[in-house]
């Protein structure tokens, strides 16, 4: 799962980037509306954490300009100002949720999961298709009730393809979802083609009824068997 930080504040900016790569997402950083900006609309992200209180911009301006463009990404504020008329405007210009400085860790990640279980499995703990069962708060996967053991990026791979079951993911799509944004520094696909390979024949090993099947020249789908 890959989350963009809008941050300004250096300090808690480094705390909630290493808090939530320790939990296997991929963390991207902006620390002001330009930079913010120039990622949102280019990238695809799970979800922003986004702080109203922005050195070259408002935050909630950045929010309606999100929404605007029609961008699905979750939204969740993430700000010093805990008035209820920022929050009421936040969550009415589309935000996810609202989440007032200071606050734990462990509950940033909970409401992260939350909305992402709202999105992407219909609020459920566990993505099933097939005999296949992907359950993201463990970064688990079982196939016929037998646990499956996939590296970070194979699991992030299926993941990615799971919740995109059916749709033709491109390649580069895939790859900076997974990777990040310095992709856009590579000019091949290399580094995919062995994850997808290991994973095909993980799936096939333990029978899954899924397939990965490859697009020439375009990318890759999911499917049922």
């Amino acid at each position: 799962m890959k989350i963009l930080i809008i941050e300004d504040e250096f300090e808690m900016l480094k705390n909630m980037q290493n808090s939530l790569e320790k939990q296997n997402f991929v963390v991207e950083l902006a620390q002001n509306y330009k930079e913010a900006l120039s990622k949102i609309g280019v990238y695809e992200y799970d979800c922003i954490l986004l702080d109203i209180s922005l050195p070259d911009g408002n935050g909630l301006q950045l929010l309606k300009n999100i929404k605007d463009k029609g961008i699905t990404d979750n939204v969740i504020i993430v700000s010093a100002k805990n008035s209820i008329d920022d929050k009421v405007e936040g969550l009415d210009l589309g935000a996810d949720d609202y989440l007032p400085k200071p606050f734990h860790m462990a509950e940033l990640h909970a409401r992260i999961n939350a909305v992402l279980r709202r999105k992407n499995f219909k609020g459920s703990n566990v993505l099933e298709i097939a005999n296949v069962s992907i359950c993201p708060d463990k970064h688990s996967v079982e196939i016929n009730k037998e646990m499956v053991s996939l590296n970070r990026k194979e699991f992030a791979i299926l993941l990615y393809l799971a919740t995109n079951k059916g749709r033709l993911v491109s390649k580069s799509a895939l790859a900076e979802h997974v990777w990040g944004d310095y992709i856009d520094q590579s000019d091949n696909f290399e580094f995919i083609y062995s994850q997808i390979k290991n994973l095909r024949k993980k799936l096939e090993e333990y029978q899954a009824e899924i397939e990965i099947r490859a697009v020439y020249g375009i990318g890759y789908k999911l499917q049922s068997l």
